[in-house]
């Protein structure tokens, strides 16, 4: 009986490891996240040289989805996503 009741219990992890776990996890999340961030900004980047405003605007928009994304995950602050988000609507008028 003893025995079953050790089997049930779990083993319970330290608080500075379970912390340092998900860290990792979280970590390795927004990584992957940023990264996703930086191909749609380059493809926006090359869609700019050939001109094509409707193609434009759709990349600009996949950015400022994900840029709102990660805003609201807590990836990126808003002034950076805001910031950036201004600079590509620049480039876009500029180009167009």
């Amino acid at each position: 009986m003893a025995k079953e009741e050790a089997k049930k219990t779990k083993e319970k992890r330290p608080t500075p490891l379970k912390r340092d776990l998900q860290n990792e996890r979280r970590r390795l999340r927004n990584k992957s996240f940023k990264a996703s961030v930086r191909t749609a900004i380059r493809q926006f980047d090359e869609t700019l040289p050939k001109g094509d405003e409707a193609k434009i605007q759709e990349n600009l928009n996949a950015v400022y989805s994900l840029m709102d994304k990660g805003v609201k995950r807590g990836v990126f602050k808003l002034n950076k996503a805001s910031r950036t988000k201004a600079r590509l609507a620049a480039r876009a008028v500029a180009k167009v």
